[in-house]
């Protein structure tokens, strides 16, 4: 009965971390890619925290100079921004590529990443598949 429960436990983490809404984002990122990141003040960002098999996103902004991340914030509901500060764990720079930033390790174990969702490249047309035989 005990390697049915941990069955069950594994598979349900399994299911948690496919559906977390960083896995969905960086799925998306790594299929599709994205367009470079330019020094400057995005308001259209994601931030990413997660913790074990649980994230929570937020909408948020950043400010990028030399191509590192130097500022982040998140939107409040009432549409101003609070700045994200979060202790790292080491200090090194936060580097973007392909649209993610590196990821940061809090103090606290939380993993950040700041997601640049407007520089995704477009879907790509996928191939149209032939009508099945049967069908006709």
């Amino acid at each position: 009965m005990i390697n049915v429960k941990a069955q069950v436990a594994t598979n349900t983490t399994a299911i948690e971390e496919e559906n977390n809404c960083y896995v969905k984002w960086a799925h998306k990122f790594e299929t599709r890619g994205a367009d470079d990141v330019a020094d400057g003040t995005y308001s259209d960002i994601i931030i990413s925290v997660r913790n074990g098999s649980t994230a929570e996103c937020y909408v948020g902004k950043c400010d990028v100079k030399d191509g590192r991340i130097i500022a982040m914030y998140i939107r409040l509901e009432d549409g101003k921004y609070e700045l994200f500060k979060r202790k790292p764990r080491y200090e090194f720079p936060i580097t973007i590529t392909n649209g993610m930033s590196k990821t940061v390790i809090t103090t606290e174990d939380d993993l950040i990443n700041v997601l640049f969702t407007k520089k995704l490249k477009p879907k790509k047309a996928e191939f149209q598949k032939a009508p099945d035989p049967d069908q006709e």
